[in-house]
């Protein structure tokens, strides 16, 4: 991954900082946990919340919209802002807006309160994923900016496996008061581990966001976020209802609903892993081949629901193409940036929401028209135009980019 023209990091010309370099990336991964665990907890969370501030579940659930929509707007222009902030500093205020806001809403007693303390930490999160991306892909230098990228995603697969599911859990034996508790005392945490072993990566030349923005004329590199969101659509028209599929389709017991979900993430390591090892070479290529893998995974999923080692193999195809094309989405975009790579990052977070919130519509319209024994059919033709899309990005740069 090219180097961006917005940032250096001191040390990378000392060699013995090598070790310091992967201890950083690996506290950027456990960053990664907090925050996605902090933004996907309240789903599970909702009935608990609804019933104690007495409101309804929908109401509620306001508060997912109300944080997808911060990042998806806001996620851009405030990286952009912040994009010569040294680095260091900038993660551990984050973290520390994380912590503060988490333990805020333990506090809350009521929605209002509550959407504040959402509110802030959805202002943070595109500018963590835009700035983490880029800081690691520069620590660990060109050849290996793409497993590093991959590396700091393993924090989205945790959070998937262990992060929500045990949140959840926990929720159910401290209340959703303490899950939030748990959450502001680990930000905290990481945010102090941050400050004792992240090498100093500031703005040497500091950018306008006049010229940052520049990026935003590049056909190519628009055409690789509007890529991005058809992926992400793809991915949330059938992953927004896997636990009614589980449930519904595949005859999987309510109870059992949070292991096979467990399963799904666990298997994604793998996804993860490979999107990293091929995505600096062949972006577009490896973004075709996966969305290939994910519509097969997805269509198989529910034509051998019922049969339970073909839909475990299925799933477990779904879920390592699913997890992959985090990575390999957002190394890509950054790629397709000739400069400001953590605005690009950025943006491709919030298309990446878009995607989600996209996807998350059609999947409820799949579902209510056809059952939710058919979502991944559909899911899986939104993927398979995504690989055919590939080819027509592909032809707007040289090969050498592609």
């Amino acid at each position: 991954m090219p180097n961006s023209s917005t940032t250096t990091v001191d040390t990378m010309a000392d060699k013995p900082q090598a070790t310091g370099g992967t201890l950083s990336i690996t506290i950027l991964a456990i960053a990664a946990f907090v925050i996605v665990t902090t933004e996907f907890l309240i789903v599970g969370l909702l009935p608990a919340l609804a019933r104690d501030l007495s409101i309804t579940v929908a109401t509620a659930g306001q508060l997912v919209t109300l944080f997808a929509v911060v990042v998806m707007v806001c996620g851009p222009f405030l990286t952009a802002w912040l994009a010569n902030v040294d680095r260091k500093k900038l993660f551990v205020a984050v973290l520390v807006l994380f912590a503060a806001t988490n333990a805020l809403a333990a506090v809350a007693q009521n929605i209002w309160v509550l959407a504040l303390a959402r509110l802030l930490p959805a202002l943070a999160l595109p500018v963590f994923w835009g700035t983490a991306s880029d800081t690691a892909a520069q620590i660990a230098g060109p050849e290996k900016a793409g497993r590093a990228v991959s590396t700091v995603y393993l924090g989205i697969s945790a959070a998937m496996l262990f992060g929500i599911p045990l949140g959840t859990l926990a929720a159910d034996a401290i209340g959703w008061r303490g899950a939030f508790g748990l959450l502001a005392a680990l930000s905290l945490l990481v945010a102090v581990l941050m400050f004792f072993s992240m090498p100093t990566v500031r703005a040497s030349q500091p950018v306008a966001m006049r010229e940052q923005a520049k990026i935003l004329k590049s056909p190519f590199f628009m055409a690789n976020v509007a890529l991005s969101i058809l992926v992400f659509t793809a991915m949330f028209t059938g992953y927004t209802y896997l636990a009614e599929m589980l449930e519904k389709s595949a005859g999987v017991a309510p109870a059992q609903v949070g292991w096979w979900l467990m399963g799904f993430g666990a298997v994604g390591l793998i996804g993860n892993w490979l999107g990293g090892l091929w995505v600096d070479q062949k972006p577009l290529a490896t973004t075709a081949i996966f969305s290939l893998v994910l519509a097969a995974g997805m269509a198989a999923s529910m034509l051998f629901a019922g049969l339970s080692i073909g839909f475990a193999i299925a799933l477990g195809v779904w879920g390592i193409a699913n997890t992959a094309l985090y990575p390999i989405c957002q190394i890509r975009v950054m790629k397709a940036a000739t400069g400001a790579q953590a605005l690009a990052g950025t943006i491709n977070v919030s298309a990446a929401n878009g995607g989600i919130a996209l996807g998350a519509v059609i999947g409820g319209l799949a579902v209510a028209n056809w059952g939710a024994g058919n979502v991944g059919y559909v899911a899986a033709g939104i993927a398979v135009l995504a690989a055919l899309a590939t080819s027509l990005v592909g032809r707007m740069t040289p090969a050498a980019k592609a």
